[in-house]
C-alpha cells in the first residue's frame, strides 16, 4: 500500500502527511549514512552481499550499456555494473538523499571507479532523464522508502528502453510460518538494539523494520509492476522470502 489515506502515507507504522515523508526518510538516512555498510553486514549477517550478487547476475549487464541504479546508497550494485559496462558504457547513480549519494561517490572514487559513472540527486517518483534512455534499471532496498511507489514504477518504465529490464531487490514476506516468527522476533528486538549500539540511533532502525512490514508482498508488487506497464514480470524468493528480487521487461 502506498497511501494510508487521502492526504497521508505510512512512515513505518505511523501515518504522516504525504509532504512530510520524504524529509523524515532523509533524516533517517542522514543519521545512519556513515555506518550504513557496517549495519547492513550486522543486520543481515552478511547475507545482503549474496542477495546483491544474485541481483547483479540476474541483471546480465553487457559492455556499452547505460544503467540506472536508483536509491544507490553506497553504490554496491553500481560499482559492479560499472565494471561490466566498461569504458563505453555508463552507470548513473541516483539517491534522493544527498548524504547517501556522497557516500556512494566517495566509495566508488576510492575504488578507482570514476570514468563511467555519474551521480544525480533525484526523486524516484519523477526521474529527470529522457524517455527510453536506460538499458537496465535497478533499485535495491529503496522502493519501500518511496512515498508513491506506483509513480516511481511508472517513472522507471518511462526512462527504460524498449527491450530493457528493471530489477527490484527488496525485503519481502517470508513464505515459511516458522521463519516468519523468528524473523519478526529478530527484527523488532535485535535490529533496533544494533542501531542504538552502532549508530546511537534505535529509532531510525525501528522505522526501517516497520517499513519492511508495510512494503507490498511478492505478488502485490508483481501486480504493481504489471500495472505500470512491465511485462514478463517474475520474482525470486531469497532466504525463504525474507528478500525477493522482482524482474520485469519493457517491450
Amino acid at each position: 500500500m502506498t497511501k494510508a489515506s487521502n492526504d497521508k502515507t505510512h512512515f513505518g507504522y505511523q501515518e504522516v502527511p504525504i509532504h512530510e515523508k520524504a524529509n523524515r526518510v532523509a533524516d533517517v538516512f542522514d543519521s545512519v549514512a556513515n555506518k550504513y555498510d557496517l549495519m547492513n553486514d550486522l543486520m543481515s549477517l552478511g547475507m545482503h552481499r549474496l542477495w546483491k550478487r544474485f541481483a547483479i547476475d540476474q541483471a546480465a549487464i553487457r559492455p556499452g550499456q547505460i544503467i540506472l541504479d536508483i536509491a544507490s546508497g553506497t553504490g554496491d550494485l553500481a560499482a559492479e555494473f560499472a565494471k561490466k559496462v566498461g569504458k563505453q558504457g555508463l552507470v548513473v547513480l541516483t539517491d534522493i538523499n544527498e548524504t547517501m549519494l556522497e557516500q556512494g561517490r566517495q566509495r566508488l572514487t576510492d575504488a578507482g571507479i570514476v570514468a563511467n559513472v555519474r551521480y544525480v540527486q533525484a526523486d524516484a517518483e519523477s526521474l529527470p532523464f529522457p524517455t527510453h534512455y536506460f538499458d537496465c534499471i535497478s533499485i535495491a532496498f529503496g522502493l519501500r522508502n518511496v512515498t508513491d511507489k506506483m509513480a516511481a514504477l511508472r517513472s522507471m518504465y518511462r526512462v527504460l528502453k524498449p527491450g530493457g529490464k528493471v530489477l527490484i531487490l527488496e525485503f519481502s514476506k517470508p513464505v515459511l510460518p516458522l521463519l516468519n516468527t523468528i524473523y519478526d522476533k529478530y527484527s523488532f528486538t535485535v535490529i533496533p538494539k544494533l542501531g542504538e549500539w552502532i549508530c546511537g540511533d534505535a529509532q531510525s532502525y525501528q522505522y526501517l523494520v516497520e517499513s519492511i512490514r508495510m512494503h507490498p508482498a511478492q505478488d502485490d508488487l508483481k501486480k504493481m509492476l504489471e500495472d505500470a506497464g512491465f511485462e514478463d514480470v517474475t520474482y525470486h524468493n531469497l532466504t525463504g522470502g525474507i528478500v525477493a528480487l522482482h524482474k520485469g521487461y519493457k517491450y
